[in-house]
Formats: C-alpha cells, structure tokens, sequence
C-alpha cells in the first residue's frame, strides 16, 4: 500500500532549495554508465507504478563526479513530500546505481565566524589545537550540527608568528553549520567553547580587494566601517547610491554616472571614479589579493 502524502505545497510554487533532494551512494561501489535523464525517468516510473501523487515526481536529475544524485521536485512540491516514499525512490534507484543507499532532503549549511578564541589554548600543534575547538562545539552546544573541521581564518603559522612576537592574543575561528534554525540561534545567542561563550555571526569574506560600498574603500567592508559616506564618482559627502547630478537641462538617475561629472577618487585623489582598472590603490588591492591566493594555502583562505 503506498504511504499517504499531502497536497501540493502551494499553487504559486516553493523555492527550489525545498524542492531539492540528495540522493547518497556506496562509494566503494563502482558508477553506474547512465545518464542523468534515464535515472530520473525510471524513478518517475516507479513513482506512478505505486499511484503516488504526480506532484511527488522529479523534474529533472544531476550527478556529480562522486555520483551523488541532486533531484529538484515538482514546482508545486517540496522534497519532504517526496520522501514519503523514500524507499519507492531508493528501490528504483538501484536499478540504474547498485550503489544507491539512502535519499534525503537538501541540507543548508552555512559558514560562521567565531570571535575572540584565546591562542594560548587552541594555537599549539595542528590540527591538533583545531580538534579542541571542534569537539568542544560538539560537546557543549546540543544539537548543532558543524562540518568535520573548524578552519582558522588565515594561515595558522602566520597567527602563530604574530602570538610570539606579541602582536596577537586572540583569533576568530570560521566552521559550518547545518541548519538554518540552528545558524540564527547560534547568531543570536552566541556559542559555547570549553565553558566560555563567544559572539558568533555569519561568515563574510575579507581580503585585500574587499570594497566597502559605504566609503569605496579597500581592503574592508561596510559592516566595519563607522566613517562617513563617500561618493565613489566625485568623492562627495555622500554614497555613491546617492549621488546626484544637478545640471539644468540634464536629468540623470540617482546613482548613476553622468558623463559631465567632476570625477574624483576618493582613494588614491586621481580624476577618475573609484572603480577604473587603472585607478593605482586598485591595482595594488588586486595584485596583493591575487599573492596572497598564491602564497597561501587555499584551505586557510575560506
């Protein structure tokens, strides 16, 4: 008897991350030669063969290199719905990939940032010293959920280098975290380590050609910047949202480029706006980006 399923979500449609869902395989098992749109018909058929609900088929299938199998459901449906005949799913999946095992609904994670961690406890031999951060999440914040590793937001020698010549005594940290109930209330309440509470917030990432949108700036963002606005047009007072072009007999959108403005830097004072290839302050942003990406390695850069 096929299991009971509920309506269709909504007639105006539901986001595609509800309708997504992941399908997980033996990995020791080798890939199946098939392509995507024959695993997703057989699927199908095996759907209407036990009369479930047409809104609980798939529109389309994609498999990646580790033959992970991404399905988005009809438009009118969630991935939830869909697993109600989770072993429907499975069963004929393996008639195209005996290394079908389980079927689940797409998972969120999201990266956070972790303030203020002391180096005197957690900067000692790696990866050893992100191990205690990892398992102390684990240990004190029930039900979170967090990827297989907490990642320093540079490279750690250079933190390291920095503790020893007496530059730094603390360091944020960045990990993942399943879930988006979970992410706000980690954002909101802050986040247990080893007994002390630490301020969380969601991961932006910053690096040499980062530009604030409030000043154009390099090198930061707005949420850290306390300064006033700055047009990125003529170098005004103002935001570059903002700026306007007040000549008699021309009418040009707020926020826009008219070719008959003053143009200013508000970086480097040259007679250009603040986003010209050849404007210097920018060139050196890119190019000290781009060595860091290359000295670097690309695990601590995240």
């Amino acid at each position: 008897m096929a299991p009971t399923s509920p309506g269709p979500a909504s007639t105006s449609g539901s986001s595609t991350p509800e309708r997504r869902r992941i399908s997980r395989r033996d990995q020791a098992l080798p890939l199946a030669n098939k392509m995507d749109l024959e695993i997703a018909w057989v699927i199908n058929r095996a759907h209407f063969h036990q009369k479930a609900p047409a809104h609980s088929q798939m529109l389309n299938a994609m498999r990646n290199g580790k033959g992970v199998i991404t399905a988005i459901d009809h438009q009118n449906a969630t991935a939830v719905m869909a697993l109600a005949y989770r072993e429907v799913i499975i069963t004929a999946a393996r008639t195209v990939d005996k290394g079908a095992i389980d079927v689940g609904a797409n998972e969120s994670w999201e990266r956070l940032t972790v303030h203020a961690a002391p180096l005197v406890r957690y900067i000692g031999k790696f990866p050893e010293c992100l191990q205690k951060m990892q398992v102390g999440i684990h240990v004190e914040n029930e039900g979170v959920v967090i990827s297989d590793q907490v990642r320093w937001p540079e490279n750690p020698h250079t933190i390291k280098e920095r503790r020893h010549r007496g530059e730094k005594s603390v360091s944020s940290f960045v990990f993942v975290v399943k879930g988006d109930k979970d992410v706000r209330r980690l954002v909101n309440e802050g986040i247990k380590v080893a007994g002390v509470s630490y301020r969380v917030e969601p991961f932006i990432n910053v690096g040499p050609d980062s530009r604030c949108e409030h000043c154009r700036g390099w090198a930061y963002i707005e949420s850290k910047y306390s300064g006033k606005p700055t047009s990125g047009y003529c170098s005004g007072p103002h935001c570059t949202s903002t700026h306007i072009y007040n000549v008699v007999g021309y009418i040009v959108k707020q926020g826009s480029h008219s070719g008959h403005t003053r143009e200013k830097c508000p970086n480097c004072n040259g007679s250009h706006i603040a986003f010209r290839s050849r404007c210097a302050k920018k060139v050196n942003a890119t190019r000290e980006a781009w060595e860091r990406r290359r000295r670097e390695p690309a695990e601590w850069i995240t």
